[in-house]
């Protein structure tokens, strides 16, 4: 052998580790299993804790101008992890995936610790959170977008339905715990809902390195730096367009009308349509796009992008009906909604770890095409369950209903993410678990727009009058009614949103309190009067929110069921031909038949 021989050996020694044992699998399920929940329990855990944290730094988030802080504590993780999980999984490709998943749970627990530092107040305290936020979220993407691919890598395929089951529905129901944790921890203290990360990161770090291995060779390849670019300025600035959308523009309840926001959708989306040009034309793209012609795949991530929104829609409006109307209505205090929703919602968690495993297992037995689309009618029945609730509903009817959803989503979540993964070779892992993961965090991120936007045009054809003259009647003057009423509906949102309740939040900073009697001053600050005065409108809102879920449900049954028979087709040739460039060559996998 020579001596440039036995260099490349040397290198590609470097590349793939000695094969793994028997037991190698399990510890690669338990390390991204723990990467995905305490990334996506991150995601969620703020939005709880929010009112703590916002307490702890000294800042009204519902004082005018602080709105934007709030949307941006929750949706720069969102945005982040919808932009950058494509490029890293295309990077884990490249270089390994084991070690852009190593260096993801580093820079997660460097970011944790930074989080629980904070050494700022006020706007600017809110502003070392919010950047901080950002870089967690560029660790966390590491750890989503490489670690299916992992598990596809370490499992056979007779098991990788089980163990991508078990880790999807781990990564979503993450998202609920975090509301769980996020609750119990602000109680204790603000900071601690960062802490709990810290432990649990600097763990997870230095397992994955002493345990994780390299399974299969890297792909050699040039970083599509164009694509990179356009890509995430296209989709930063079109998700910044929809979130800004829903703050109120003039005398518009919603900002759909802004020429910053209309600048924002259409630059954002004339970006991504050249990044679809440029990634046609270039030798090694970032976003294969000749993967959408694998129809498992394409249908897989159409329907894993609608129930993703519907999912987001669905999680943001339970928490404003319990946290603004159920709960107050049945005696709990604003304060303490917050962790109430979460523990009231704890079934439709349970649902999706009942139903994720279970379902994976099945379908690597009998296909995931009948198991991924039943769960979609079953998730479509139990959003028109939640349509015809009345506002005040039975929490027993509440919970199956929850718990019904949550098997729905559980029973198509890892069949698809099963189907999806088994569609491509094992080169093309890392960047289809990327592009699955964009889509899904995507619909996420897009949920907070397209469901807020629904809710808050409901609202504000009766919610102004509705409330005026409510607090006229309980003795409020007629001025300072009318300057309550002028709340746009989105800020009374987040009030109930926060824990906080709107109504006394206004009067008391007005003084209007002071000036009426004990009683009345009673029934306008007391659990019911505010949500009795906004429950008709809510409602209204409500039904256009479930309405459109329960369609895009539909749609996504649909797009599973025509994700293809028991084979994948025969691949597609790019246009272009390039021989310097594979395409994907979909094929047969335990866990990729439908």
């Amino acid at each position: 052998m020579s001596a440039r021989e036995r260099l490349g050996s040397l290198r590609s020694a470097r590349r793939t580790d000695l094969p793994a044992g028997p037991g190698y699998k399990w510890v690669a399920l338990s390390n991204t299993t723990l990467g995905v929940l305490i990334a996506t329990m991150d995601a969620s855990i703020v939005i709880i804790s929010l009112p703590a944290i916002f307490r702890g730094i000294g800042l009204d988030p519902l004082a005018p101008g602080n709105i934007g802080y709030l949307l941006w504590m929750i949706l720069g993780y969102l945005l982040v992890s919808a932009v950058l999980v494509v490029v890293l999984g295309r990077l884990g490709d490249m270089f390994g995936r084991v070690k852009i998943y190593n260096l993801g749970f580093l820079i997660f627990a460097c970011a944790s610790v930074a989080l629980s530092l904070d050494p700022f107040r006020a706007g600017a305290g809110a502003l070392w959170l919010i950047l901080w936020r950002i870089v967690q979220a560029f660790g966390g993407s590491m750890l989503t977008a490489n670690s299916a691919a992992i598990l596809t890598d370490a499992f056979p395929a007779r098991q990788r339905g089980m163990a991508l089951g078990i880790n999807q529905i781990t990564a979503l129901a993450g998202q609920f715990l975090g509301l769980l944790a996020g609750g119990l921890l602000a109680a204790v203290d603000w900071r601690a809902v960062f802490w709990v990360s810290v432990p649990v990161s600097i763990t997870g770090t230095v397992w994955s390195y002493l345990s994780l291995r390299e399974t299969s060779t890297g792909r050699p390849g040039r970083i599509d730096w164009l694509g990179n670019i356009t890509f995430a300025a296209g989709a930063g600035i079109l998700l910044a367009g929809i979130t800004y959308g829903i703050q109120p523009y003039g005398d518009s309840a919603t900002g759909w009308g802004n020429p910053w926001v209309l600048g924002g959708l259409i630059g954002g989306v004339a970006l991504l349509l050249a990044f679809c040009v440029i990634e046609r034309r270039v030798a090694e793209p970032m976003f294969d796009l000749a993967l959408f012609k694998v129809r498992a795949f394409a249908a897989g991530n159409l329907a894993a992008l609608l129930t993703a929104i519907a999912r987001g829609g669905l999680q943001f409006m339970l928490i404003i009906w319990l946290q603004g109307i159920w709960l107050p209505l049945h005696g709990y205090d604003f304060e303490d909604t917050p962790l109430w929703a979460g523990i009231f919602m704890l079934p439709l968690t349970l649902g999706f770890l009942i139903a994720g495993p279970v379902s994976g297992y099945l379908s690597d037995r009998f296909g995931a095409r009948f198991f991924s689309t039943a769960g979609l009618v079953v998730v479509m029945l139990s959003f028109l369950g939640l349509l015809a609730l009345p506002v005040d509903f039975d929490y027993g009817l509440f919970a199956a209903l929850l718990l019904l959803n949550g098997l729905g989503q559980g029973m198509f979540s890892a069949p698809n993410t099963s189907s999806i993964m088994g569609s491509v070779p094992a080169e093309y892992r890392g960047v289809a678990s990327g592009m699955r993961s964009t889509f899904q965090n995507s619909g996420t991120a897009l949920s907070i727009g397209v469901f807020f936007s629904l809710m808050v045009s409901g609202l504000a054809s009766s919610l102004p009058e509705t409330l005026k003259s409510g607090l006229m009647a309980h003795g409020v003057p007629a001025g300072s009614a009318a300057h309550a009423a002028s709340l746009p509906p989105v800020s009374t949102l987040f009030a109930t949103f926060l824990g906080n309740n709107p109504i006394e939040h206004l009067l008391a900073s007005e003084g209007v309190l002071d000036h009426v009697s004990a009683a009345q001053r009673a029934v306008l600050t007391g659990h019911s009067f505010f949500p009795r005065l906004v429950s008709g409108p809510f409602h209204h809102g409500l039904g256009i929110v479930f309405g459109v879920a329960a369609g895009m449900a539909l749609v996504s049954a649909v797009a599973s069921a025509l994700r293809g028979g028991h084979r994948a087709g025969p691949a597609p040739e790019k246009p272009e031909d390039r021989p310097s460039t594979r395409s994907p060559q979909p094929r047969h996998t335990g866990s990729g038949h439908g």
